[in-house]
């Protein structure tokens, strides 16, 4: 490929070259579709399991409790593979480190399809989740690297879709594949796109001359390996992911193994910072958040995060729980939203290369906030329409905030720096997820008590509307000769009620943590994505 000139960056004096693209002589858009779709399959297995657990359950002859092994240990694998990934595409070669991942995954979600009980499942999963740790960080760095400032915003567009469009069609596919298949499904499904993808990427991405010259610069006195740096990693995030995915299940901090799982995370994460920043060869580089600009896009990424994962779960739970909806019903209440996001994405794109992200950022979390708020406003006798609308509503703001986020966040690094800051920003994105989702699902377990307890008070003898009701509900029932079914009824209808205001509580708290990180995005430095890497060395 002929060397181009080196753009300015906007926003630090840095440089972008084309020396490290991957399209070589090919259309770098050819190269975003074909790096897109592992990125998506890997994406879309985040939650396409999640309506499965009962057929898995029942498949292989097992408890609820067990099969959601099948969740914590991809989440698992996945949250220590991320952070690395950076390193691990520095030291393997970036498209080496890409098919080797593609590889491994499809091959796991093979194992999984045909595992024959719990354990080979579990086993699977963990190898399905290293494989499909290292794809999205990967594709973020080589959009970075092969787009200039001014088409990012629009590289990233695509990306955008990738993330927010695969959790919201996970649980929709997966309900669908397991009423209509089997659950093996949901996971052989990914075998044949996986080897399409794995040869698309041999055949069509380059490995250019530039990223190889800057692996052998930084591997010159050999490739040393931060074995402490591996292991704080594996322990601090491992065992923070379970903490946080166990922790509800278990009753928290009652369980002897959440107390250990729990130390072991803040001890190892504390080390972790400290050993870092003082490696001279770091696996995960947190220098990086020396940045001001990378640093708060760590941090609204993370609450972007929280609120993506933390409603995809909310919605279509409440759905299936108030209103009786099947699996696949609840999952179709979010198809819409996802249909939002891709009409908005070429518009956040575009914006993204000519507005101050700032201006996109902060009304896009006010938006945010107020479909929150819309959300905490649903009531027990919402039609499927009203479900869907404030998802709608929700969605069409989620990429303005995915889009200028991963545009910006590499403005004023250099280019080598680009796999590094993809790993981090994952990693901010997934440990936002799975917060979010803990953080609802606590927050809607201690609600539920809450209100069960304030309704309870009110079901009183003495007053005249309880009386009322009894009688009216007695004479209704009356024929059917059991003098407890009004009770009956009037308890199922408490605890309908009751869990509806548990959920409006969760999304109450959702808007509130939203109206306080929004603030944070105006102190980001001023510009357009036009920004890019630079082209220095370490």
């Amino acid at each position: 490929m002929a060397k181009a000139p080196a753009k300015a960056d906007a926003g630090g004096g840095h440089t972008w070259s084309p020396s490290r693209s991957a399209a070589g002589k090919y259309s770098p858009w050819l190269i975003v579709a074909i790096i897109s779709i592992p990125t998506f399959m890997e994406v879309l297995d985040t939650s396409i399991a999640n309506v499965a657990l009962d057929h898995i359950s029942g498949g292989l002859s097992i408890t609820t409790d067990q099969a959601t092994w099948v969740l914590t240990s991809y989440l698992v694998a996945n949250a220590i593979v991320i952070p690395i990934s950076g390193w691990l595409s520095d030291a393997i070669g970036r498209k080496r480190y890409f098919l080797l991942s593609i590889a491994l995954f499809t091959l796991a979600s093979l194992m999984c399809g045909l595992a024959p009980n719990i354990a080979t499942l579990v086993v699977a999963r963990v190898l399905q989740g290293i494989g499909g740790g290292g794809l999205a960080p990967v594709e973020q760095s080589i959009l970075a690297d092969t787009f200039p400032p001014k088409q990012r915003g629009m590289a990233f567009a695509a990306f955008a879709i990738v993330v927010v469009v695969g959790p919201v069609l996970g649980p929709t596919l997966g309900g669908y594949i397991v009423e209509y298949s089997s659950w093996h499904w949901v996971f052989l499904i990914n075998v044949p796109v996986g080897i399409a993808a794995w040869f698309l990427v041999e055949t069509f991405v380059d490995e250019p001359d530039q990223v190889k010259k800057d692996r052998d610069e930084r591997f010159k006195n050999g490739l040393t390996i931060d074995y402490v740096g591996v292991a704080l990693v594996a322990l601090g995030l491992g065992f923070l992911e379970l903490t946080f995915d166990r922790g509800e299940r278990e009753d928290w901090f009652s369980s002897g193994f959440i107390v250990m799982s729990a130390i072991i995370a803040a001890v190892s994460l504390v080390t972790l910072v400290i050993w870092e920043l003082n490696h001279k060869d770091p696996v995960i580089d947190l220098k990086l958040l020396k940045n001001r600009n990378f640093a708060l896009t760590i941090g609204v990424m993370g609450v972007t995060g929280m609120i993506l994962f933390g409603t995809t779960q909310l919605i279509p739970q409440m759905l299936q729980q108030v209103l009786g909806y099947s699996s696949l019903d609840a999952g179709l209440a979010l198809t819409a939203g996802g249909l939002a996001t891709l009409v908005m994405v070429p518009f956040a794109g575009r914006l993204s290369g000519l507005v101050d992200v700032r201006f996109l950022l902060f009304p896009a979390l006010l938006v945010q906030a107020f479909a929150l708020w819309n959300m905490s406003h649903l009531t027990a006798d919402i039609a499927f329409s009203d479900a869907a609308f404030a998802r709608l509503f929700q969605a069409m703001a989620l990429p303005f905030l995915f889009v200028p986020i991963n545009a910006i966040a590499y403005v004023g690094l250099k280019q080598t720096q680009t796999a590094q800051a993809s790993s981090l920003l994952n990693v901010s994105r997934n440990l936002g997820g799975t917060i979010g989702i803990c953080f609802a699902q606590t927050q809607l377990a201690g609600g539920l008590q809450r209100h069960q307890s304030e309704l309870t008070q009110t079901l009183n003898p003495l007053d005249p509307n309880y009386n009322d009701w009894m009688q009216k509900a007695t004479s209704v029932f009356g024929g059917q000769g059991d003098a407890t079914t009004p009770l009956a009824v009037l308890y199922s209808q408490m605890q309908r009620q009751a869990t509806m205001l548990a959920f409006l509580d969760v999304f109450r708290a959702m808007m509130v943590v939203v109206l306080v990180v929004a603030p944070l995005v105006l102190f980001m430095r001023s510009g357009k994505t036009g920004g890019a890497p630079s082209g220095g060395m370490h």
